[in-house]
């Protein structure tokens, strides 16, 4: 998927649910204009004495807004030494305990490094207190928090909207959050079912989402909590996107007897993560391989039940090389910090036709394409490690090269490269690239293989004619 959202935190692209998006989070050291409330990259700005009214567009959002303002909190990331603000998000009371959701990016950083970060909340009427982590869900951009003071279980948070009443396409609903650190308001827009093409599924939401709205609730027309706040789209407008209530409620059943998280949650991310890489590598491997029209080659293209594909090529009074190109990856990513989104698919081809050039420019410019290539390493990885093989699968001699990084905290997981080049003409070829983020090592071997099988040749109607011709 080639969009990036915005936390409704932060100015990061973050998988928070759908790709091509930024989460919805407000981050320190940010220009105020484009920053999300809940991601690291927030403005720190003073938040207000007591809770601003709320733009209101309608006399229903107004209600609503009443009835639920008691249980909105802005969720704030604290430097553990002093009280300035690292990153604010929001979130809300819910059930019965005094539990709060929001989103994992909104509390990434004290999640990751508690060490160095604190969690506070503070709510419509002035109270304000410390958070505790219970428990969060990485794939869904979910946390649960609670109060650490005394008295706050005794706090009746929001309802669920029951599983068994979905809602219909054009209902209208409420998101409620603190955008921008500015103070708490309520956004109505419509509900417009899924994302098209998602991995997990995520409500396509016509309304306004701003940074610091991240982990806030949605509300249907009585109240209830039908989705959580999570990323909006930059190159779109009023293209928001929710994560569905029914993985919130999950999550906060899983919380109720959970003990406060102290230790950096690399064990607990690097379990889910595998939990979600073996979901993601079987069901792409239960689709077959579409075809890429060639007349020769047959190139691996990706089904679009949860990838999207774009294609360009060449322009038609081009002198040169000639080539078309496809480009198909997932919407969706998963937000580990502001620097590592992982858990996603992507591949690329490209079909060369270099008749106009002839044999020696078209090999020097085939060859100048298949090295130019990047696979990662630094940061949260390790260099690349790669190894080369020639191989011939269906009559067709291809190169491959497959490479892998580790990484560093999150032991047993690699990103996968594989790059092929087409071997078999002089002036004419194919290249592809499948990148596999976030995989163990055996499902990366049988993705590699996986693909490295999608290639071969389809043989001239002449030349099949020719082979089954009996031999004098």
């Amino acid at each position: 998927m080639t969009i990036r959202f915005m936390p409704a935190g932060g100015l990061r692209a973050v998988l928070c649910g759908v790709a091509g998006a930024w989460c919805v989070a407000t981050h320190a050291a940010s220009p105020l204009p484009s920053v999300s409330s809940d991601s690291p990259d927030a403005v720190a700005a003073p938040a207000p004495a007591a809770a601003s009214a709320p733009e209101l567009v309608s006399s229903s959002a107004h209600k609503l807004y009443e009835q639920a303002r008691h249980q909105l909190v802005q969720v704030r990331t604290l430097l553990s030494g002093q009280g300035s603000q690292s990153s604010v998000g929001s979130g809300f009371f819910v059930g019965e305990g005094g539990l709060i959701i929001t989103n994992y990016h909104v509390v990434s950083q004290v999640a990751l490094q508690p060490q160095r970060y604190r969690l506070t909340y503070a709510g419509v009427d002035g109270r304000q207190g410390a958070l505790e982590l219970l428990a969060f869900d990485v794939a869904h951009d979910l946390a649960v928090v609670r109060p650490s003071e005394a008295g706050a279980a005794a706090i009746k948070g929001l309802a669920f909207r029951s599983r068994a009443t979905p809602l219909d396409k054009g209902e209208r609903i409420y998101s409620l959050g603190n955008p921008l650190d500015v103070g708490f308001a309520v956004v109505e827009g419509t509900y417009n079912g899924l994302v098209d093409r998602g991995f997990y599924p995520t409500v396509f939401f016509s309304g306004s989402l701003n940074p610091g709205m991240s982990g806030g609730p949605t509300l249907d027309e009585q109240g209830r909590v039908m989705g959580v706040n999570v990323a909006t789209r930059l190159d779109g407008q009023q293209v928001s996107f929710l994560v569905p209530g029914d993985f919130a409620e999950d999550l906060l059943l899983r919380a109720r007897k959970a003990t406060p998280i102290k230790q950096a949650v690399y064990p607990e991310v690097t379990r889910q993560l595998m939990v979600h890489q073996d979901v993601l590598t079987k069901r792409f491997m239960a689709q077959p391989w579409r075809s890429a029209g060639h007349a020769h080659y047959r190139i691996p293209v990706p089904q679009e039940t949860f990838m999207r594909c774009w294609g360009n090529s060449t322009q038609p009074d081009n002198k040169g090389l000639e080539f078309e190109r496809s480009d198909c990856s997932m919407n969706q990513s998963v937000f580990i910090n502001s620097s590592l989104y992982t858990g996603n698919l992507a591949t690329r081809h490209e079909i060369y036709d270099g008749s106009k050039l002839g044999a020696w420019r078209f090999a020097r410019q085939y060859s100048k394409s298949f090295r130019n290539e990047y696979f990662g390493g630094a940061g949260a990885r390790t260099a690349a490690q790669c190894s080369e093989r020639f191989v011939t699968n269906d009559g067709l001699p291809l190169r491959a090269v497959i490479c892998l990084n580790a990484y560093k905290k999150l032991p047993g997981l690699y990103d996968m490269g594989v790059l092929v080049a087409t071997l078999n003409d002089d002036t004419a070829g194919a290249q592809g690239r499948f990148d596999a983020k976030g995989v163990s090592f055996d499902n990366a071997m049988k993705l590699a293989d996986f693909y490295l099988k999608g290639y071969g040749w389809i043989p001239t109607k002449k030349a099949e004619a020719e082979s089954k011709r009996p031999s004098r």
